[in-house]
């Protein structure tokens, strides 16, 4: 392990990252970098099941609540962030732990991620709104998966603004956007990243996911999205089109009923569970640790062994 590695624990939502990052940065003498693309929100709290406040005066966190609800935050934005938390982490002699489920995030940080000079045109953006707006975004997702189903599979056929940008590339350059990532300019570091990740049997993160989402929704979470509202934060924005976001706003607006919501929000997290760990299966060199086979403070003290012998002295 090089001066310069990092160290993270990943895997599904719901599956015990946070707890096992604040346990193990206790044991090292560690800061927590959040790897989670909600929880630099402000505002988004108890949708994205930040931490306490409380806890964070415990051990330091960063990446949380960094830009408001209206603000764009580009992975490009992450990877800044997050190269100066790591830097100044290490100028006070503590150790960086990484924390989160957002894959995409860790690949930037390891250098895996396109420059932002990827060509754009406002007038095509427009009427691939307006065409959404006649039509149903349903009728761009069909033609997304048709120029470039590759993307299509990425993408959630609801995000809208993530079919908007693949199709505006694709009407652009007449090529899709997978291959213009696969082209395109790297930028980021040359990190490299030693991951911990953390698994459950499917069908005991299934109940963990129906019980966390059921207590959300009675321990604020419709407040939380009432307020966003109210103050004038869209849900048309990308910050609450995310899962759980979505369907509260859907039943605030008479569209969609309480019980409809829940359910849609346990649906939708259970999918990306499923997609994190896809994702999460090719990350190297990674330990996993189920936590029906081991305990968290086993895991952590094992966690805690690697990074002791793999850290200069």
């Amino acid at each position: 392990m090089n001066r310069d590695a990092l160290y993270a624990i990943v895997g599904p939502t719901a599956v015990g990252k946070t707890k096992a990052a604040f346990e193990l940065a206790g044991a090292v003498g560690g800061e927590i970098i959040s790897v989670d693309s909600r929880q630099v929100y402000r505002y988004l709290d108890v949708g994205t099941d930040k931490i306490s406040a409380q806890e964070r005066r415990i051990i330091a966190h960063h990446l949380i609540d960094v830009a408001d609800p209206d603000e764009v935050f580009t992975v490009a934005d992450f990877v800044k962030y997050a190269s100066d938390s790591v830097r100044r982490i290490h100028n006070r002699g503590k150790i960086p732990i990484l924390a989160g489920g957002t894959p995409l995030y860790y690949k930037a940080l390891e250098g895996n991620m396109l420059s932002d000079m990827l060509p754009k045109d406002d007038n095509i953006r427009g009427a691939l709104g307006d065409e959404a707006a006649r039509n149903g975004l349903d009728s761009l997702y069909d033609e997304l998966k048709a120029a470039d189903p590759d993307s299509a599979a990425r993408i959630h056929r609801n995000d809208q603004f993530r079919i908007t940008r693949a199709l505006e590339l694709y009407r652009i350059t007449g090529r899709s956007a997978t291959s213009i990532y696969a082209e395109g300019k790297k930028i980021g570091g040359d990190t490299q990243i030693f991951y911990f990740g953390i698994t459950s049997p499917r069908e005991n993160l299934y109940r963990k996911i129906e019980k966390r989402v059921e207590e959300q929704f009675h321990s604020g979470y419709i407040e939380e999205v009432e307020w966003l509202i109210r103050n004038g934060y869209s849900r048309e924005l990308p910050a609450l089109k995310g899962f759980g976001y979505r369907e509260i706003a859907a039943y605030l607006m008479g569209e969609m009923s309480f019980d409809d919501a829940m359910n849609g929000d346990v649906r939708s997290t259970k999918a990306f569970s499923r997609r994190q760990m896809t994702w999460f299966r090719q990350f190297s060199p990674i330990v996993w640790y189920d936590f029906t086979e081991i305990s968290l403070s086993e895991a952590v003290r094992n966690m805690a062994d690697i990074i002791s012998r793999s850290t200069p002295r």
